[in-house]
């Protein structure tokens, strides 16, 4: 069977950045898809800080993917199961997740990563941890030198 990547830890449901991927690992686990180098650290790093941040067991959570369901629903049952984190919570967590690396302690883990993964000639656009996720599988980071705050 093809290993195949979860989705880039940019995607949010409800907000929620990250929580997407970690629910893809968990099914592409199931299906035998999922790169074998993930498996060692499945429910660690930032599935372990996600799960943290919403008060839910790994292991629940991954019997609750495997039962079934949309994203939206499994984030209601944890969001009911263990903190019901509001919008302002999940947006503050998910600003500081979404820029984990830049301008802090975490930025020499990513020139590490790089580093070790032979990706330096990319370390211009692994400007977060999130950032290097993409680079690392293949992907292009979201360019946020151009963004502009909404016009009113």
């Amino acid at each position: 069977m093809a290993e195949q990547f979860p989705r880039t830890p940019y995607d949010a449901v409800k907000g929620l950045v990250y929580f997407p991927r970690m629910l893809d690992k968990i099914r592409l686990q199931a299906a035998g898809k999922l790169p074998k180098a993930y498996h060692e650290f499945l429910g660690d790093g930032f599935d372990g800080r996600c799960c943290r941040f919403l008060k839910i067991d790994y292991g629940a959570l991954k019997k609750k993917v495997l039962e079934g369901g949309t994203d939206e629903q499994i984030l209601d049952w944890a969001l009911a199961t263990g903190w019901h984190a509001d919008e302002e919570a999940i947006e503050v967590w998910s600003g500081f997740m979404a820029k984990r690396g830049w301008r802090d302690e975490a930025r020499e883990r990513i020139d590490f990563r790089l580093k070790e993964a032979g990706l330096e000639s990319r370390a211009a656009q692994a400007v977060t941890m999130f950032d290097f996720i993409d680079v690392d599988e293949g992907r292009t980071p979201p360019d946020f030198s151009t963004w502009e705050p909404p016009k009113k």
